[in-house]
């Protein structure tokens, strides 16, 4: 498989596509709790999520997280970190 060099443009577009998508799913997966489960489990459910979701994602423009410069792997790292604490204070998970 050829692998393209994604643009800034582009990562920010998957990027913020995945901070809906995940806040959205949590949402959904909270109102869908059942008692007895754990917020913690829940959480890194959906940091699973967020990573399948994102090589999805880069795969879909023939492209991984492995082929990635170090900046935009930062990047999203910061953002990913960004979008789960904006989770957490939201829905205290």
């Amino acid at each position: 498989m050829f692998m393209v060099t994604i643009s800034e443009k582009d990562i920010e577009e998957i990027i913020t596509y995945l901070e809906k998508s995940i806040m959205n799913l949590t949402k959904q997966t909270l109102e869908n709790f059942e008692t007895g489960g754990e917020f913690q489990d829940t959480r890194k459910f959906l940091e699973n999520q967020f990573e399948i979701r994102l090589e999805n994602l880069l795969i879909a423009k023939n492209s991984s997280t492995h082929h990635l410069e170090s900046g935009m792997k930062n990047r999203i790292i910061q953002r990913k970190q960004k979008i789960f604490e904006k989770i957490s204070k939201q829905y205290r998970i």
